[in-house]
């Protein structure tokens, strides 16, 4: 089957962050409103807080992000009002694209991609404005259309956000992938619309997949399965 249009989700696909949001990172930003935590408990601190992003594929709502970020304050042993302050300038902080690395396979990739005549597009579940992220990373030309939750206003796996891409690039269903590293969000939302879907999984520990379903952890794999 022919593929005429790839779509990539945005966060821990393309771009991971940096030292601002890790361990060090939340210390600091809640020393700044007289919160104490501990940089050695974040990783364990992530994974508690983790089950608040569960799917729902609902409205965009800056609320469960800033509820989440409070979680892993408290999980590193943060307490005290000014830990929701602390969520909500960490939460702001985060559409900052300069906070952010993008993987070195991801350039060489989407410009292949976009030689070759595929339209590429972003869906992602973010605040931030994706034209900005095409400017910094010097990304700019290569998408026919990137589209944010936070304009679109439903999240993944919501079917509209993926109807919407589809619509903007021509192409049905059948005739698109979805790359991301969301099992939940982008596999089974892009499945459950008729898409194929390719898992990302850069370190190589992926949950249990369907066995349509190839798992990654380059985006230069993505070579031999388009």
């Amino acid at each position: 089957m022919s593929v005429r249009a790839v779509f990539f989700d945005v966060d821990f696909t393309l771009i991971y962050p940096g030292p601002t949001f890790q361990g060090t990172g939340y210390r600091d930003f809640c020393r700044a409103h007289g919160v104490v935590v501990d940089p050695d408990a974040f990783d364990a601190a992530v994974l508690s807080a983790s089950a608040l992003l569960a799917p729902t594929g609902d409205v965009y709502d800056p609320a469960i992000f800033i509820q989440y970020t409070s979680r892993i304050i408290e999980g590193m042993g943060g307490s005290g009002a000014g830990v929701e302050r602390a969520a909500r300038e960490i939460y702001d902080a985060w559409s900052a694209c300069h906070h952010f690395e993008m993987y070195e396979d991801v350039p060489e990739v989407l410009r292949e991609l976009h030689g070759s005549g595929v339209k590429i597009g972003l869906i992602s579940n973010t605040q931030r404005s994706l034209t900005a992220f095409e400017s910094h990373f010097e990304l700019d030309g290569l998408f026919a259309v990137a589209i944010s939750s936070f304009d679109h206003g439903y999240m993944k796996p919501h079917p509209s956000i993926f109807e919407r891409a589809l619509e903007q690039v021509s192409a049905r269903p059948h005739e698109a992938v979805m790359v991301g590293d969301s099992l939940a969000h982008d596999i089974e939302g892009a499945r459950n619309l008729g898409m194929r879907a390719v898992l990302v999984s850069r370190s190589g520990r992926a949950p249990a997949c369907p066995a349509d379903v190839p798992v990654i952890r380059s985006l230069r794999e993505l070579r031999g399965l388009l």
